[in-house]
């Protein structure tokens, strides 16, 4: 039961409720930060998905193409040592060597050149075309090194077409193992440049294809200063070449755009080929989302907040205001002190703490002298003056927090001293008539020393025969005893100081004074 009753407070309590209108709000920013964290990665797991679908797609597009050039080649390698080619008829023989290769789309020159770099096969004339390629890179290579196998040069211009074009290549070999001459096919850009155009990437998107020691191929979308350029010694063509395949975010060293890359080799084949999405374009969606969720949720998040303060605003005026009327329900409205329910309330629980602890109470009942002259001759107002004074001269009176000054009815006050003998009774009782004496009311002529008052004074020990009825009695008593004896005095109840108190039981707080 224990768990209950507090939770009972808790939802009582207006902190509480306040601090959930903060917390929720809270909570609801956490959840949506998540799952805008989410729509990020789901953004981004897309973006990966696509590069890796395209560079999948590009690659084996280009590998089926230079595979077509490839066997092209290594068929006219073969052909070349053919018992009697040189003797065939120069239309036959070039048949023979190139076959239908010719009327494959996109493709370049096909050459067949001898050991001196001039042409002596052509596959788009006949006899023919003139031409001497001795100093072109592919053919020193093949000249250097006899066991190239296919051999990739860098991106050219045709001197015969005057378009740009990359060369594959295999070496002829003399019968006795020299070099005899090299066959040669390409490729033409303008291949790249229709395979790329069909893939959309955004406006910041790339595609690139590489040599393996970093020179640029092509690039989508296409400029003619970044054919050939060697990047060789960057950070995103290290990773490249390093690690093969893959994905990472980096800066381009060509524009500066931070982008998304996607790599792979083409295949056995010394290129390298990347897809490239900007990162601004990959959380170009997510980014709208999130600014138009994120200010949704601030919005409501905010009026929560702002109706939660007012809520708890409303909550503490309210509880003040119960605060306020539950002071006001235990104060009287002349004098400010306690009123008789607030006196009764604390007078038990005194009584209880006394005989559970055995020390004294003591009581002092004062009662105004003549105070119904006060009110005949000069008017309740004067009267409810002269009580106010009193108030003030009793609460001067006492000083430790468990002492109790209360107005129980008409003119009659009472005093309750908690831990306190007859002595020190008889001590504040003595301050009172002290104080009283300096009571006046100078616009009603009543000057110090005209107000008095009587006092009936009591000490109970706790113990189990007495009761606080008796207490409060015996205390009357003593008040009409010194009201007898001429007022203005305090007078003790007999048997009070050894805890003797057996008068009959009467109402809590006796009747009102007026006549006294």
């Amino acid at each position: 039961m224990v768990l209950p009753s507090r939770l009972a407070r808790l939802l009582r309590s207006t902190h509480t409720w306040i601090g959930l209108g903060v917390l929720a709000p809270l909570g609801m920013l956490m959840v949506s930060g998540l799952m805008l964290l989410d729509l990020r990665q789901d953004a981004w797991d897309k973006a990966e998905q696509t590069s890796r679908n395209l560079l999948q797609v590009i690659e084996r597009d280009i590998a089926r193409n230079v595979e077509v050039i490839d066997l092209t080649l290594r068929a006219m390698q073969d052909n070349m040592r053919m018992p009697g080619l040189a003797k065939l008829d120069p239309d036959m023989r070039q048949l023979v060597l190139f076959d239908r290769a010719t009327g494959a789309r996109d493709l370049g020159v096909m050459f067949v050149l001898d050991e001196n770099g001039d042409v002596v096969e052509d596959a788009a004339a006949s006899p023919p075309r003139k031409g001497n390629y001795a100093d072109r890179d592919y053919f020193q290579a093949h000249k250097a090194n006899g066991h190239l196998g296919l051999y990739v040069g860098r991106p050219i211009v045709s001197r015969l077409t005057g378009e740009r074009m990359v060369n594959f290549s295999r070496r002829i070999d003399k019968p006795d193992g020299s070099f005899g001459g090299l066959v040669l096919g390409s490729l033409k850009l303008t291949y790249f440049a229709r395979l790329f155009d069909q893939i959309g990437l955004g406006q910041e998107g790339a595609i690139n294809l590489y040599l393996r020691d970093g020179t640029r191929i092509t690039r989508h979308p296409y400029l003619e200063a970044d054919v050939g350029v060697n990047i060789a010694g960057s950070r995103t063509f290290d990773r490249f070449a390093r690690e093969g395949a893959g994905k990472f975010v980096e800066t381009s060293v060509r524009d500066g755009v931070r982008r998304l890359y996607t790599f792979s080799q083409v295949g056995d084949l010394p290129l390298i080929l990347n897809v490239a999405l900007a990162v601004d374009e990959v959380e170009a969606g997510w980014r709208a989302k999130a600014v138009s969720i994120g200010t949704v949720v601030l919005l409501l998040c905010g009026l929560t907040v702002v109706l939660s303060l007012l809520f708890g605003r409303e909550l503490r005026h309210r509880a003040a205001m119960q605060a306020e009327l539950a002071r006001l329900s235990l104060t009287d409205a002349l004098t400010g002190l306690p009123n008789r329910r607030r006196f009764e309330e604390a007078f038990e629980a005194a009584w209880d703490r006394a005989r559970r602890t055995g020390k004294p109470l003591s009581l002092l009942v004062v009662d105004a002298d003549h105070f119904k002259r006060y009110n005949d001759r000069y008017g309740h107002a004067v009267g409810d003056e002269v009580l106010k004074g009193l108030a003030q001269c009793l609460s001067a009176g006492v000083h430790r927090p468990d002492d109790l000054v209360a107005r129980v009815g008409g003119e009659e006050f009472a005093i309750l001293l908690p831990d306190t003998d007859q002595d020190g009774a008889m001590r504040i009782a003595s301050k009172v008539h002290e104080a009283v004496a300096t009571v006046s009311v100078p616009s009603a002529g009543i000057a110090a020393g005209a107000v008095t008052v009587s006092i009936g004074l009591t000490t109970g020990h706790g113990s189990a025969s007495e009761r606080a009825e008796a207490l409060y009695r015996a205390a009357d008593a003593a008040l009409y005893e010194a009201k007898a004896a001429g007022r203005n005095q305090t007078r003790c109840a007999p048997g009070s100081e050894k805890g003797n108190l057996r008068a009959p039981v009467l109402r809590l707080v006796g009747a009102h004074r007026g006549q006294a």
